[in-house]
């Protein structure tokens, strides 16, 4: 569960509402009564929906979200439905309909990347990296996973993972030396090792890696790499593949032997497209 503060949605109405919102103010309509529902416009995985709600809450309308994020709906469905004066309506419309279009659309293509890997094989992972737009990661993770997805690495301090940058401070031997010092220093930790070609791999292969990323690999290179380190006896770790990866050509790495599948494909989605109907409420 991703737990978004108050704080964090407060930001987003502040955003959009730094001194009021003039065209309900000048009309004088804020007091009035009004209703407020979602809907989705097409097919679509839900995310952060109970944060749109809870954004709604936050400015005095009574909301109440009609799914959960990770539901996958089908056009017409609707998600959420608030009462409450005009004036709040209209400060919290358009914060909330963006913040789940935004999150749905990522939820929505995690969703199609995790589907089409899981046709092939159920035990393949797609987790996605920490590549969202900055400000946003909370959001984000809390998105992919409503899709299906897991989280590559929340952050520099959650994993550890050896970049050929890493590599350039050490010489010939900083391979062997930094993986043996990482698996001092960090005994419960995987090895995670990124790797751009075959022979990086054979020599992470050979000095302790568990998991090799390989980086932007084209799905026989991922065949041969493989092939490679089960003739030389190094077939142990976990084979993962990053760069490019989607939607469309997931299968095919998949197919081609990788476990894990790592993606930022979610975070350029399209938003998904939610339809908001804004009523008057009648006196009684």
């Amino acid at each position: 569960m991703h737990y978004i503060s108050d704080l964090q949605l407060q930001r987003l109405i502040e955003e959009d509402l730094p001194s009021g919102d003039l065209t309900t103010q000048t009309l004088g309509i804020g007091t009035a009564a009004a209703r407020m529902e979602f809907f989705a416009r097409g097919d679509m995985t839900v995310a952060t929906i109970e944060e749109a709600a809870r954004i709604l809450e936050m400015l005095g309308v009574r909301a109440r979200a009609a799914c959960c994020s990770g539901a996958q709906v089908s056009a017409g469905t609707r998600l959420l439905s608030a009462t409450g004066p005009a004036g709040a309506i209209f400060a919290g419309w358009k914060v909330a309909q963006n913040l789940v279009e935004w999150a749905s659309g990522i939820a929505s293509e995690a969703r199609s990347i995790v589907d089409a890997a899981h046709a092939v094989d159920r035990s393949v992972v797609v987790a996605c990296t920490r590549k969202a737009p900055p400000g946003t990661r909370i959001l984000a993770q809390k998105a992919v996973v409503a899709g299906g997805a897991s989280i590559h690495r929340i952050g520099l301090s959650d994993t550890v993972l050896l970049f050929p940058e890493h590599r350039q401070f050490g010489g010939n031997e900083a391979l062997r030396d930094q993986l043996a010092r990482l698996r001092m220093s960090c005994p419960e930790r995987k090895l995670v090792v990124e790797v751009k070609n075959i022979g990086e791999a054979l020599i992470a292969a050979r000095n302790g890696a568990d998991v090799l990323q390989l980086e932007k690999f084209s799905p026989s290179g991922v065949t041969d790499t493989i092939a490679m380190l089960r003739e030389l006896g190094h077939a142990g770790p976990l084979i993962a593949v990053a760069g490019g990866i989607n939607a469309r050509n997931v299968a095919d790495y998949i197919r081609a032997g990788a476990r894990i599948v790592v993606t930022s494909s979610p975070y350029t989605a399209r938003p998904a497209d939610v339809q908001v109907v804004i009523d008057a409420v009648p006196e009684r």
